[in-house]
């Protein structure tokens, strides 16, 4: 007997998929839920730079949490799926088109981001690219040194949407509202010194009896990568005990600071800030809402924010008279939260000393755990499946 398990409207049976329409059907449906999952829930991610050492290693791979804070719509929603902005096998072509373009929005989170939170975000100076340095120099900086007319000349400038910068991996040192200052390479954040994370690095000197460097096979015991500055050594707080340690030949193991201004160190102004990578601040964090005086100093630490960031149309016509969207302005009101990130590699790192706050819509969630690491003696097994604090 024949039996017919479902019949089109008419009662003609239907007919059976074809192979191809079948591997077809599963594989549309296996891009959906996997693009809605990346959107939505977590994301892969890989530690490309040693900036967040030895917290996190080069070629770590991580799972980013997008639930944490709350996944951000996305605000470039045409795109090749599984690609940021870029095609793969291609140098330069886009990967997104901005034929549509979402205003911020995003779903609730299980929290708020917190102090001392390892954040993944879109690099906030990645609004304009010059393609052909952009794995080596950020185009503000190449502007800054060359000048505008230079770098569009010889580079080709592109302007990016904020979901389709850069991703970045930092440690959240500063949140809304904070008075953030950092004291001989030390973050005080609301009068209160930071404890510094215990895998996190930073130069230290290295004193010894005759001056000579210590053994290269008594650092590469330690697991400490020897310096082509001879005896300034890059560090954690504990392996800077081990070396002091090592014996009557080591006198002394201090940190090192840099105490010379320079212009690459953000806000890029040395006649009104003296700061250095281990010395800067007090800054105040912007929160949204909060309201701050404008003059001719505190105007570069928010210029980016009012004109870029909260897209209005900022103009100075004379000492302290700005005007912001055509009206007199001396204050002005945040709409959005701020960040302060920095990492672990305390000297090896570019982040918010070189650029910046980072606005709330260029979060993109929280690292969560290692899944899988490998380096140049393989699959480093001890680190895989470990959450990150």
């Amino acid at each position: 007997m024949n039996l017919v398990f479902w019949k089109k409207k008419d009662g003609q049976p239907k007919k059976k998929k074809s192979a191809v329409r079948e591997w077809l059907d599963a594989a549309i449906f296996a891009i959906i839920a996997a693009t809605l999952i990346r959107t939505f829930i977590f994301e892969a991610y890989t530690i490309p730079t040693p900036s967040m050492e030895k917290t996190l290693l080069v070629n770590d791979f991580l799972f980013v949490s997008k639930v944490s804070y709350g996944p951000r719509i996305p605000m470039t929603p045409l795109a090749v799926p599984f690609t940021h902005h870029t095609l793969p096998f291609t140098k330069y072509t886009k990967a997104y088109s901005e034929a549509v373009q979402w205003k911020y929005r995003r779903l609730p989170g299980f929290s708020d981001i917190k102090r001392n939170d390892v954040v993944v975000f879109n690099f906030p100076e990645g609004d304009t690219v010059a393609l052909e340095i952009q794995e080596s120099g950020f185009y503000s900086d190449e502007v800054r040194k060359n000048g505008r007319d230079f770098v569009w000349n010889s580079y080709h400038v592109i302007s990016r949407p904020v979901d389709k910068r850069e991703n970045y991996i930092k440690r959240c040192v500063g949140i809304p509202g904070d008075s953030l200052a950092i004291r001989n390479g030390v973050i005080v954040v609301n009068g209160i010194a930071e404890t510094p994370p215990p895998a996190g690095e930073r130069y230290y000197t290295v004193q010894t009896q005759d001056g000579s460097n210590i053994n290269p096979m008594r650092l590469e015991e330690l697991g400490i990568e020897e310096s082509p500055a001879g005896n300034v050594l890059n560090m954690t707080p504990s392996e800077a005990k081990s070396v002091e340690s090592l014996g009557s030949a080591v006198t002394g193991v201090t940190p090192y600071v840099y105490d010379e201004p320079s212009p690459d160190v953000w806000p890029h102004d040395t006649a009104n800030f003296k700061y250095t990578i281990d010395n800067f601040g007090p800054i105040y964090i912007p929160k949204k809402g909060a309201t701050v005086k404008l003059d001719s100093a505190s105007i570069e630490l928010y210029r980016r924010i009012i004109a870029v960031y909260e897209g209005n149309k900022l103009e100075e016509r004379g000492p302290n008279q700005f005007y912001i969207n055509g009206q007199a302005a001396s204050t002005y009101t945040f709409k959005m939260d701020y960040y302060w990130m920095m990492g672990d590699n305390r000297h090896r790192s570019l982040d918010s000393r070189f650029w910046g706050f980072v606005p709330e819509d260029h979060i993109v969630g929280k690292a969560w755990m290692i899944w899988m690491s490998y380096g140049k003696n393989g699959i480093r097994w001890s680190r895989l499946f470990r959450t990150i604090r």
